[in-house]
This record gives structure tokens, sequence and C-alpha cells, in this order.
């Protein structure tokens, strides 16, 4: 005879329902910008799954304000995700790495207490080759009066996030997110239309198997960081060597590392002295998760959550993953 137990489906709505109640003085309003933008995300999901056979590949055909072509996937993830919030009463402002500025709360609507900052496709320069690809996002509060988000509200070290995410559009559809209480994993069943928790309390191994970095640019690195590098790699030192695994996508290599052990690494080289990735849209973000999961986030002589921004686009050198590879990092490049 088959013993049909029943086993517990947990929902994100459910799951966070049940961390809200943890917190008697909650409003509600951060579970409903958690709920909005699992909800853009189901969206993205629909168009990157259609990629193949719908005319959203290739390029738009101008920049973005980061000087990169925008690919046609690319504004329609950042159009989806700002309709889906602009409205809600929740939000004072937004943030795209896709736009130049503050993206106001239309007159018509209610403005809130939190400010949202957002890559709405990271590594979307892969779309084309079908590598995945993601979404990243911070919530801070709002810290200024007035109905309208400013700059001094978006310019808030990453410490001060009261929730961060992210979406990869893979093989199935994940959305990791935490809001200080761990860092949490939830698999779109495709069937059903829900997010459903199948990680739960991610934790990262402390050392990882896995490193990810883009060789190129050996050559522009200052000797300190080739000297880190060898000892990742088990040429110095007596390390066991990582295994080299780099995708060109952001998301897609942290959540590798994040689940199995590892290490991301972007330094900064002689082109790129203040690093390539963005501090609000990516660093923070992935910093605030990493950490939730017992992992490390640096600058390599900074801890990334406690970098105080000065301007919307600012980039930073990333080194992120397991503590003791982060560590190392930090003792060799600082």
């Amino acid at each position: 005879m088959v013993n049909h137990t029943p086993t517990s489906v947990v929902t994100i709505e459910r799951f966070i329902i049940e961390q809200e109640r943890q917190h008697p003085e909650a409003s509600g309003d951060l579970s409903n910008i958690l709920y909005d933008l699992a909800l853009a995300a189901k969206m993205i999901t629909n168009k990157v799954r259609s990629a193949g056979l719908v005319d959203i590949l290739g390029s738009a055909g101008h920049e973005n304000v980061q000087g990169e072509i925008q690919q046609k996937l690319d504004v329609f993830a950042n159009e989806t995700i700002i309709k889906a919030m602009d409205h809600t009463g929740r939000l004072c402002g937004m943030a795209s790495e896709e736009e130049d500025g503050i993206i106001p709360i239309p007159g018509q609507f209610r403005t809130g207490k939190y400010a949202l900052l957002f890559d709405p496709l990271d590594g979307s320069s892969n779309i084309d080759v079908n590598v995945p690809v993601g979404t990243i996002f911070s919530v801070v509060p709002k810290i200024t009066r007035g109905r309208d988000g400013t700059m001094e509200d978006m310019l808030q070290p990453g410490r001060r996030q009261v929730a961060a995410g992210y979406v990869i559009y893979g093989s199935s559809t994940m959305l990791v997110y935490t809001t200080g209480q761990g860092a949490h994993g939830f698999t779109l069943d495709p069937s059903i239309g829900e997010f459903l928790l199948s990680h739960p309390n991610i934790q990262i191994p402390a050392t990882g198997r896995y490193l990810s970095v883009n060789d190129s640019y050996q050559q522009l690195w200052h000797e300190n960081v080739r000297q880190l590098m060898r000892r990742y790699r088990g040429l110095e030192g007596d390390r066991k060597p990582m295994s080299i695994r780099y995708v060109g996508s952001l998301v897609a290599d942290f959540h590798r590392n994040l689940l199995g052990g590892g290490l991301f690494a972007y330094p900064r080289n002689q082109k790129s002295p203040e690093g390539k990735l963005r501090l609000l849209y990516e660093a923070n973000p992935l910093a605030f998760i990493v950490e939730q999961a017992g992992g490390r986030a640096s600058t390599g002589t900074q801890r990334i959550l406690d970098v105080q921004p000065t301007e919307l686009h600012q980039r930073t050198p990333l080194y992120i993953g397991s503590r003791e590879d982060v560590e190392l990092a930090e003792s060799l490049v600082a």
C-alpha cells in the first residue's frame, strides 16, 4: 500500500506572511513590494522563455546611461518593473541601471516609505546565446521628508537595505531574497504560476569549489591580484585548487557559488581603476544576500555594505562569496 503522506507546499506569499508575523509592527508594505517584484519576474520569465520565438532578441539600437547598447529584452524588463511598481503607493521613487536619474512616482499615485533600486536584466549581452540572465533588486527606507524620493534616499550604504534579492531566468526561474532573516530561494512552478519555497535558509560553505573571474584582464591586474589568483588555483601556497567557472552573467555566477561555495571576483584593473560592477544595483543587494547566507562581500579593502555611495551609477571592485575565500582576497589585495 502506498503511503500518501501530505507534504507542505509553501508559496512565496505564505512564506512572506509567516515572516511578517514575527514583526507585529510591520505595515505590510515591504511584503507587498516583494509580491509585486515576484509578479514582474513572472512577466519577464514569459518573455525570456519565448525569446527565440518573438522579436525581442538583439539590440534595441541605442545606448543606456552606462554607454552600453541596450538589448530589446533589457528595455522590456525595465519597463515591466517600473509599471509593476509605480502605482502601488509603497515607493517614493526608483532607480534603474538603465536610467540616468531617479524614476519618479507619477503625480496621480500615492508615494510610500521605500525606494527601489534595480538592474532589470543582468547579463543581457548573453541573451542571444541562451545563457541565463537575471534581475537584481534592492529596497531601502525613505529617509527624507516630502512626497518624492531624493538622491539622499537612493545614496544609502548597503547596510541600510531592508530587502534585497535576485531572479535567475535559467532552466528554471528562481527568486532568492532576504529581509535580514536569512536568505531563501523559491522556484517558479510554471504549471500553477507560483514561486514555491525550494531553498530555505541558504548557507554558503566557508570555502568554495568555484572561482568565477574574467581571466582576459590578467595583464591589467596589479601584481597582488595576480598572486591572489595563483593562490586560488593552487599554484602558490597550500590551498586546494578551485575550479574555474565563469559565465559572464553575474547573477548566474553568483547563484552557482551561493549554492555550491565559491568566489566571484571583478578586481579593479588599469583600465577600470574604480571597478566595473555597479554598487547600488549589483554589489549591495548581492552582498546583503551573501552575508545573510554566512558569506562575505568586499571591495578588497572594505566591506561592500559599508561603502558610502556618492552617485547613482557608482562602480566598485567586487569579491563576493564564501567567507574564507573573500578574507584571503582582503589579506592580499589590501
